[in-house]
């Protein structure tokens, strides 16, 4: 099913579609959290990576909730949007030798993520009332204040220390 492909008729596959894809963006978030955890040389970076890779694990159940909620298969479908920023990331922080800097890097990374994922959610929350799956706006609301205080917590880090540090 593509986005804005002759598979999207109603606004359940719009739904479902857009579940797709932030169920396989959480799925490579997991998948490379461990790594951007292991680059940072911030120890507050390093375990909020951490605590967030734990969090992520969590986003994925609730999102399984939800398929289950809509009597549907959890699965994911390619997200280019996502792939496409942790791609940048990678490149960012393969060419990046000041550790500062790369941890700066790293932050700004992970804050796209973020906000992508807010997106998404917000999206999901809106369709999901519209749609009348009620037991389905809980778990994503879940989801969604955990990455509105992923957020919060990135910018904190980034203004008291991580930026401060790689300017100097």
């Amino acid at each position: 099913m593509g986005l804005f492909s002759k598979d999207i008729k109603s606004m359940e596959d719009l739904f479902q579609h857009q579940l797709e894809d932030i169920y396989y963006a959480e799925q490579q978030i997991e998948k490379n959290l461990p790594t951007m955890a292991e680059k940072a040389t911030s120890p507050e970076l390093k375990a909020g990576f951490e605590k967030h890779l734990r969090e992520t694990r969590t986003h994925v159940q609730r999102l399984e909730q939800v398929f289950a909620v809509i009597g549907k298969e959890a699965k994911g479908v390619d997200c280019e949007a996502i792939d496409g920023i942790i791609k940048e990331a990678k490149h960012v922080a393969k060419n990046v030798d000041d550790k500062e800097v790369l941890d700066a890097a790293l932050l700004a990374s992970a804050q796209a993520v973020e906000h992508y994922e807010i997106t998404r959610y917000g999206t999901l929350i809106a369709w999901a009332k519209e749609l009348g799956y009620t037991a389905a706006v809980k778990p994503l609301e879940a989801n969604l204040n955990e990455e509105y205080a992923t957020d919060k917590t990135l910018t904190s880090l980034a203004e008291k220390r991580v930026n401060r540090l790689a300017a100097a």
